[in-house]
């Protein structure tokens, strides 16, 4: 046995038993050690961005870590990006990054790195094996706290750590502590303040308040307050759809956002932050709220969102049940479509067709922007945008929530532009057999990046501005791309025909792309 098999065993003694992974040579005993464990699930990603990435979507939907596999500081820097998007989104992930054997640093081979800095910015925890007999203890801390941080760890295992000698041991799980409640004072102050301000006060939801019982007992309080119900501006996880208690989304553009959150006296976060702008703009603030608006914290990142909010509703004496919210009857978003396919008519027959319990992953960037509001309407479904605002993620989230979620279907909203970031993802959904229809809006263009130059005051588009924000020339041919990892695939240029293609796709199972000509 060796210190390779110890980290196998310690993992699956914790319910990890899926594995991300990009490894190299500096991995191979825990590879091999990966084949001696056949509980635990191996999922090849041709690019470190598409593993990070899955694991992310994984552990949305799972609510437990997946590990991912890389091969030393270059690997682990390849995989940075969507590592980022899983910090923001405070999902717990373990990372396991090889390293040379501790002997062979001092000689500064090609692919010695500071590991350590590198993993740092996007880590909860960071920590490395000192030798074979440290690797169950230093999983065990990682696992520790990417529960309980409910964030990235990445654990160093240099290459003799994994290759050296272990005495067998029996491993048992870790007792996990009882996430903590906000105190007494804490309850009363925030009930205080929902009671004096009524509809001039908010509540972000955030974490794993905004779906199950805990966005249900939101629903509760604000019938009891009048409080309006918030998701963040990129959600990491929301539960939206007929019958669901709706929540507002704060809009992206600054000016929408500030006008969205003008008449706020206070707001109440749980399991986030403080809603800000996402960039600087010439002569506009970087806080969104109003500067009189008074920020209480619920409960911070790692309490219990859901016990919280109940103690709250019990201090309001909120009702035993949110307030029914019409909405559009699903067929109404699809009559009479027709002609050259536009991205409303995009959402719009997405909102209509999508099935009962299916995971959307949005990374539609501005030609999804409309599906939040018609997702009211659509059939419950979870939601996962990317929080931390890193593209590159659409197709790596849907894949790792459809291996988190087998008998469920996955339908992910991508731009054409990021999906290129890590279009390997495809590659991955074939090989696995994952049940996602990826409809790629294919205009051709960072249409966000126009968006923005006008917002910032960049100046006017002149020939060189053009051409770092078109992706016309040549155009991508995403059916010959999609097809060429093995996932089938179709074009539509009419609202008709992506209505056909949607449905055809629905009634499958598999991985399906639509390019979607806008």
């Amino acid at each position: 046995m060796n210190g390779a098999d110890r980290l196998c065993d310690v993992l699956l003694a914790n319910g990890i038993d899926v594995t991300f992974a990009n490894p190299g040579t500096s991995e191979m005993h825990f590879v091999a050690a990966l084949d001696r464990k056949p509980a635990m699930r191996c999922v090849l990603g041709l690019f470190e961005g598409v593993a990070t990435g899955a694991a992310d979507g994984y552990g949305r939907m799972a609510e437990k870590p997946a590990a991912v596999l890389l091969h030393t500081g270059p690997g682990l820097a390849n995989g940075l990006a969507n590592l980022h998007n899983a910090r923001r989104a405070h999902t717990p992930i373990v990372t396991v990054v090889g390293d040379h054997a501790s002997h062979h640093l001092a000689f500064d081979a090609p692919l010695t790195t500071d590991i350590e800095s590198l993993a740092r910015p996007m880590s909860h925890w960071v920590g490395r094996a000192s030798g074979p007999e440290s690797v169950g203890a230093t999983a065990e801390a990682a696992i520790r706290a990417a529960e309980t941080g409910r964030g990235v760890s990445t654990m160093i295992l240099p290459a003799d750590s994994a290759w050296g000698p272990v005495e067998a041991a029996p491993v048992t799980p870790i007792a996990w502590p009882v996430p903590p409640l906000p105190d007494a004072p804490t309850i009363e102050r925030v009930a205080a303040a929902l009671r004096a301000h009524g509809t001039r006060a908010g509540i972000v939801l955030a974490g794993r308040s905004s779906y199950g019982a805990a966005l249900e007992t939101a629903g509760r309080i604000a019938a009891a307050t009048g409080a309006r119900l918030f998701g963040e501006v990129l959600s990491a996880r929301t539960a939206r759809g007929r019958g669901r208690v709706p929540l507002e989304r704060i809009p992206y553009p600054i000016d929408l956002a500030l006008a969205a959150l003008k008449d706020l006296d206070v707001m109440i976060l749980v399991g986030g932050q403080e809603p800000v702008a996402f960039f600087a703009y010439p002569g506009k603030p970087s806080r969104i709220l109003p500067e009189s608006c008074r920020v209480e914290t619920l409960a911070a990142v790692g309490e219990d969102e859901a016990g919280a909010l109940a103690a709250l509703a019990e201090a309001l004496d909120a009702p035993a049940q949110a307030a029914a919210v019409p909405v559009a009857a699903p067929p109404a978003l699809i009559e009479g479509l027709a002609g050259p396919l536009t991205d409303d008519a995009i959402t719009r027959v997405v909102a209509a067709l999508l099935p009962e319990n299916a995971i959307l992953a949005d990374e539609g960037l501005t030609s999804g922007r409309s599906f939040w509001s018609l997702s009211a309407s659509a059939a419950p479904h979870d939601y996962l945008m990317i929080p931390g605002g890193a593209i590159g993620n659409g197709i790596p989230m849907a894949t790792g929530a459809a291996i988190a979620c087998p008998d469920r279907k996955v339908v992910a909203l991508q731009a054409d532009g990021s999906a290129m970031y890590t279009v390997q993802g495809l590659w991955t959904q074939a090989r696995e057999g994952l049940d996602v229809v990826t409809v790629i809006y294919s205009n051709r263009a960072y249409a966000i990046l126009r968006l923005e130059m006008q917002n910032v005051g960049a100046g006017h588009f002149g020939r060189n501005a053009e051409r770092m924000l078109d992706i016309d020339a040549p155009a991508l041919d995403w059916v010959s791309l999609a097809r060429g990892m093995g996932v089938e695939a179709a074009r539509a240029e009419t609202a008709e025909a992506f209505r056909d293609l949607f449905k055809a796709a629905l009634g499958r199972r598999g991985p399906f792309l639509i390019e979607a000509v806008i």
